[in-house]
Formats: C-alpha cells, structure tokens, sequence
C-alpha cells in the first residue's frame, strides 16, 4: 500500500456502513467521489512516482484548485488554507516516490490534505494561545483572526475532536480519519493498518461513538 507522506495518521492505532460518520454524512467512502482527479491526473501521479520530473511539475499545477478547496474545508480563512495547500504541495513533491499506485492517487493525496489541515490546525490553535495582548487586543477583546480561524471553520469540530480522541483514544484515530474523512474503501483501510477488518469496523465504530457526543455539545 502507498504511504502518505505526512506521519500524523499513518501508524496502526462494529459498525455497519449505515452508521452516520461524525461529520453527518453517511458512510464515509462517499467523500471519495467528490472532486476525485481525473484518469489524466491518475496517469502524471504514476509517472512522477516514476521519477518523471515534468509529470510532477504538471501534477502539481493539476492538483492545487482541488487541494486548497479541500483544505478550505477544514480552514475557514483563505490564507490559512493556502498555507495548508502549500504544505500538501510539498509533501507531494518532496514523497510522490511513496505512491505506489496501489490505491487511487485521489486517495493517497485525500490523506495528506487531512494530515496537513490537521498539522496547521494545531499551528493555528498553538499561536492563538501563545498570542501576547497587544494594546488593540486589549482595547477590543478580539485577537488576530488569522490566529482564531481554527474555531470559525466549517469542520474545525472534528478536527478539535480529532485531537480530542487522539488523546484519549490513539488506536481509534487512523480508521475515523481513513473512512469518514479521506474516504478509503475498507480493504485499503485493512491493508493500510495490517489489522483485520472486524477490527477495523470497531475501531471506527468505537471512534464514531466517541465522537459524536463531543461533536453535539460543543466542548
């Protein structure tokens, strides 16, 4: 199986299909479809893990409009999801050669825009708590919103949870993001982790029930 560049949800950590997934679509896999990269993008991800060096140019020139309307999923503010997108690009550019085309690139590449919203989430979250009054801050309460969009954002909710769970819960992580965030298909998922798929099933089960309790209330 190919490996996804960025180490945040990589390592190994029941419920049926017609359980909804925290975000409140059901059955994960169904992010998948939307927005995949074409048989031609499929193509220039072979050849630039290849080592085809303009393949990889055109690839990235392919793939950046989807790659920052996915991180502008998770990020509200359009210059926290350019850096994110930025981040993904270099991920890809810098570990293309992992892809081994065992899964869709789509996937591959849906897995490191995740980790990368995840790894700037955490960035964003760190510097608004690191963030010093200054007179303007103090004068109107409001800090840097550069510095608070990881509230504001559409999914920042699970990406919050996400860390939340990774706290509590490590093992339960990998599959939540695999399935309901990045869409995999339950055999990428088992050979992904090297675990059975009873296992993987209630791990995301467990992970979902977890989840949505914390979602619904708001922390």
């Amino acid at each position: 199986m190919s490996n996804p560049p960025h180490g945040t949800v990589t390592g190994s950590p029941d419920d049926p299909d017609n359980t909804p997934d925290p975000s409140g679509d059901d059955g994960g896999a169904s992010h998948a479809g939307a927005g995949r990269p074409d048989d031609g993008t499929e193509a220039l991800a072979t050849r630039a893990a290849g080592g085809d060096a303009a393949a990889l140019d055109q690839l990235l020139r392919a793939i950046h409009p989807e790659v920052l309307r996915r991180c502008g999923r998770f990020l509200l503010f359009r210059e926290d999801a350019e850096e994110a997108a930025q981040d993904v690009l270099l991920q890809v550019h810098r570990h293309i050669h992992r892809f081994e085309g065992r899964s869709r690139f789509s996937t591959w590449l849906h897995t490191v825009v995740a980790n990368c919203a995840r790894q700037k989430y955490r960035e964003l979250k760190r510097r608004s708590a690191e963030q010093p009054l200054t007179p303007a801050t103090q004068e109107n309460g409001a800090p840097d919103p550069r510095t608070t969009s990881v509230i504001a954002g559409s999914r920042v909710d699970i990406l919050e949870a996400l860390d939340r769970l990774e706290r509590d819960s490590p093992h339960l992580v990998a599959p939540l993001v695999y399935r309901d965030i990045c869409g995999m298909e339950y055999s990428e998922i088992v050979d992904r982790l090297g675990i059975p798929l009873g296992t993987v099933k209630s791990r995301l089960h467990h992970a979902r029930r977890q989840l949505r309790p914390w979602l619904s209330s708001g922390f």
